[in-house]
């Protein structure tokens, strides 16, 4: 994957950063609940009365707004430099380590460090040290 630095500005990242906030901080004021993306995912997976129609609403968002976003502006060019079944593989590890950790980078590193939770801010420690190793050993061991 390539970021596009042409076109990155810290003000897209600030505004980017605000709405991440704004939208952890609105789900639990007015539903009590926690915006880590794995575990809304899992309970839709696992549903149960009257807990899926928020979850889904979630969803739906997540993939609605680039949608949405395009009608307004050109969505940046992504360039991703792996394989179909390295994509597969990584996200599949992804999923185990998010139900293992009880959490993903979004419960634990946007809405857990924020309350300054010390189980989240392990699991964030562990998610970047393990993400630093990983694209240590991808490129610089097993690239050869």
């Amino acid at each position: 994957m390539t970021i596009d630095w042409t076109h990155f500005t810290a003000l897209s990242a600030l505004i980017g950063g605000v709405l991440i906030g704004l939208a952890a901080a609105t789900l639990v004021l007015v539903n009590g609940r926690i915006a880590g993306v794995s575990g809304i995912l899992g309970g839709l997976l696992q549903p149960k009365r009257q807990d899926t129609a928020w979850r889904a609403a979630f969803v739906a968002g997540l993939i609605a707004a680039p949608i949405l976003y395009r009608l307004f502006a050109a969505l940046p060019d992504i360039r991703i430099d792996a394989e179909w079944p390295t994509l597969v593989l990584a996200g599949l590890l992804v999923g185990v380590g998010t139900r293992y950790g009880s959490g993903c980078t979004s419960g634990h590193a946007v809405c857990g460090v924020s309350r300054l939770s010390p189980r989240s801010l392990l699991a964030t420690l562990t998610f970047m040290a393990t993400g630093f190793a990983t694209v240590y050993l991808v490129r610089h061991v097993l690239a050869g």
